[in-house]
């Protein structure tokens, strides 16, 4: 899978599964971009990478708000200056800030969870497709979640968005096959980030988990990396609107059970919906 001299576009590439991602297309020889939120982690990022793979060129760091359309545009631009064009993307931007039972829902933090999973993956496929396309083709990655497909209780907005992004996905794949860019997405499982330390830390949880997952081992972030690598290179060249579980198989078994972290907050009714007080 050599993608050297390709130039590529990483959202939320500071970070987790972003710059676990990078980390992986750098050493395959690609030119990569990647934006963010924090400037600090951004250079963090790229300095690391570059002493690590000897290639102090080879990730350019680009501050931005994937839900600020502007500066995503400004993004895609500049990704096709330091590459030379813009061969594909890996859009790992994304998150949540809602959890709990749908009835108790913060309104204002679930907005906000909908416009950075789904405004901003759509402002990303919409500019960088338009790149690809008047390159003569590339791929599009997006970072979904197994939450889009196996039901994970009091995660309010982040399944929800994440199945959107796989129907958007499908959606741009067969938009955009004409112009030969292929988009598919990955549905990571519980990949061992910073992200997740309090759920590994979680003896109940890290259980819970365990049972509901045939494989026996935690994902790594180099799981999904190897598969993104996969599908910008010329490998996958015909493969296109595919949402791929990276999870050891927990797609085949359940979502896991959050009441041992979550009952003490919200209590054993108000995790079946009952709110008191109104």
């Amino acid at each position: 899978m050599d993608l050297q001299g390709r130039s590529v576009l990483v959202t939320g590439g500071g970070s987790g599964i972003g710059a676990g991602v990078t980390d992986e297309l750098a050493r395959r020889g690609a030119l990569v971009t990647i934006i963010g939120r924090d400037s600090g982690r951004l250079a963090e990022t790229t300095r690391r990478i570059g002493e690590a793979t000897g290639r102090p060129d080879a990730v350019h760091a680009h501050p931005a708000d994937v839900t600020a359309e502007d500066q995503v545009s400004a993004a895609v631009a500049a990704a096709a200056e330091h590459g030379g064009g813009l061969d594909g993307v890996v859009a790992c931007a994304g998150g949540s800030e809602t959890i709990g039972p749908l009835t108790q829902t913060d309104t204002e933090a679930w907005k906000r969870t909908v416009d950075l999973n789904i405004n901003g993956m759509m402002y990303t496929l919409k500019h960088s497709a338009r790149a690809l396309v008047a390159r003569g083709g590339g791929s599009f990655v997006a970072i979904s979640s197994i939450a889009a497909s196996n039901t994970h209780r009091w995660f309010g907005a982040y399944g929800v968005t994440k199945s959107a992004v796989d129907h958007l996905v499908r959606l741009g794949a067969d938009e955009l096959g004409a112009s030969r860019v292929r988009v598919n997405a990955i549905r990571p499982g519980l990949i061992e980030t910073d992200l997740v330390a309090p759920v590994l830390g979680d003896p109940a949880l890290s259980e819970d988990y365990r049972v509901s997952t045939p494989l026996p081992r935690v994902g790594r972030v180099g799981d999904v990396a190897n598969l993104a690598a996969f599908l910008l290179a010329d490998e996958s060249e015909w493969i296109t609107g595919q949402v791929i579980n990276v999870d050891g198989g927990q797609m085949l078994r359940r979502g896991p059970d959050f009441s041992p972290m979550l009952e003490p907050l919200f209590g054993a009714d108000g995790l079946r919906g009952v709110v008191t007080g109104e």
